[in-house]
């Protein structure tokens, strides 16, 4: 058990000299789905007299340490006094040791916590996990689970040395630009649950291949009317133009590669040939080991 505690965590660390400084700060951070359902699952399971929790970032760096991607994060027990906080260390390490044994690339970044400000041993809490990130700067993430400005609102934050003095006390929380990045299976699990909230039912009914293939080709084609009507509107001379845009749609078109609709069309045809094999082939194949396993059960 880690006892931080102010004047007595100053003193030790001052004469031992164990406080590690980051010599890499974080320029961005992307932040998957799955971290912050953990973690707001984890404060809807707190005790009763908790009102905050606190837990683990696990990710990976790229190779100059600047770019962070948070992949997951574990819980962590900690119980917090108006003089002193209490960290679970057996349980940190133990935890990471199983995560390493999953996801061998995944490292510790940070830490993250819930309420609408930060506090008052954070900094400590800081220190302790800049100290298991070393040599790179470790980052908070803070959840808003009090619902200030009735939204869910994260932040990510960093910690900057002031002052003359190593105190890890001595610690100031600088803002840390960071984006939501979603997989594609993180990013079906998020569609299906956006539209539960618009259903009366309040839950989602999982549709088939063919339909989220029909779903999507709508949607491609919304957009694409869509940015017709813009450039249509631009050459009118009724929308003004915009350079930003521009510029994405000539990204856009320079790697769409330049294939006759006919040739087009004989090659979705042949790869829409090749799916329907392939799935019939699988349900062939799983009729045939259901047939094997009621026959051998006859037997």
């Amino acid at each position: 058990m880690l006892n931080l505690n102010l004047p007595t965590l100053a003193s030790s660390i001052v004469k031992s000299g164990a406080t590690t400084m980051a010599t890499t700060t974080t320029q961005q951070c992307y932040v998957h789905p799955v971290v912050l359902f953990s973690v707001l699952d984890h404060y809807l399971r707190r005790n009763d007299n908790q009102e905050r929790v606190i837990g683990t970032l696990l990710g990976v760096r790229s190779d100059d340490g600047r770019v962070i991607e948070i992949r997951s994060c574990f819980a962590v027990p900690h119980f917090e006094t108006e003089d002193q906080v209490e960290v679970d260390m057996e349980h940190h390490r133990s935890m990471f040791a199983l995560h390493k044994r999953a996801s061998a690339r995944e490292q510790i970044v940070g830490w993250y916590a819930t309420g609408s400000k930060l506090s008052k041993y954070a900094a400590l809490i800081q220190d302790f996990y800049s100290r298991e990130a070393a040599p790179f700067s470790a980052v908070h993430l803070v959840m808003d689970t009090d619902l200030t400005d009735g939204q869910l609102s994260i932040k990510c934050l960093q910690g900057s040395p002031i002052g003359a003095g190593a105190h890890p006390e001595n610690c100031m929380f600088l803002p840390l630009p960071y984006e939501l990045q979603y997989p594609d299976a993180e990013l079906t699990a998020l569609q299906a649950a956006a539209d539960s909230k618009e259903s009366e039912e309040g839950y989602a009914v999982l549709i088939s291949d063919m339909e989220q293939l029909e779903k999507s080709i709508e949607e491609l084609k919304a957009m694409l009317e869509r940015v017709t009507a813009y450039v249509q509107g631009v050459c009118k001379g009724s929308e003004k133009p915009n350079n930003v845009i521009g510029k994405y749609l000539m990204d856009m078109l320079a790697v769409v590669p330049k294939i006759d609709s006919k040739q087009f069309s004989t090659l979705f045809q042949t790869h829409l040939q090749d799916i329907l094999m392939v799935a019939y082939l699988t349900n062939l194949t799983r009729a045939q080991l259901n047939i094997a396993d009621q026959l051998q059960r006859i037997v």
